[in-house]
């Protein structure tokens, strides 16, 4: 088994093992999300409540809840971008491992030596390339989105 070949293998696992590392803590961000989330939502409830609440509440003290509520619509508000952004790289990672698996199948037909393949091995290897191509652009159309938002936020 050559050295190069062991290398790439070893190369391939831990870029999948990087990849997996990286899923797990998105989904562990995107847990936190949620329970931030419902910790705002019932903080809101409660500032909404007391807002709502006309019994001689001084007018500086509805000011400041209203301050408190407007603060965590801006801290929602960030969660929901931070979450949309991770929902992005999830499905990056996902082409990411969806594209080294059509090139380890492209790199076992392209090994093979061209007087051996069969019509349906040439018509497979032709497969893989178009399906490549769609995971490549795909990650393209994903790479714009993160950029156009980027800008919009400058």
């Amino acid at each position: 088994y050559p050295t190069w070949k062991r290398t790439l293998t070893r190369r391939a696992r831990e870029a999948q093992m990087k990849r997996f590392c990286k899923a797990q803590a998105i989904q562990r961000r995107l847990e936190e999300i949620e329970v931030t989330f419902r910790e705002l939502e019932q903080q809101g409830i409660k500032l909404e409540k007391l807002l709502r609440d006309e019994h001689g509440n001084p007018a500086d003290q509805k000011t400041q809840w209203m301050n408190q509520l407007l603060y965590l619509v801006q801290k929602k508000n960030s969660l929901m971008s931070e979450e949309s952004d991770l929902m992005i790289v999830v499905q990056e990672l996902k082409l990411e491992e969806q594209q080294w698996q059509l090139d380890q199948k492209l790199r076992c037909y392209m090994n093979m030596e061209e007087s051996l393949k069969t019509p349906e091995d040439c018509a497979a290897e032709q497969e893989i390339l178009v399906q490549l191509l769609e995971v490549v652009n795909k990650r393209n159309v994903l790479i714009h989105i993160q950029e156009e938002k980027r800008l919009s936020e400058l």
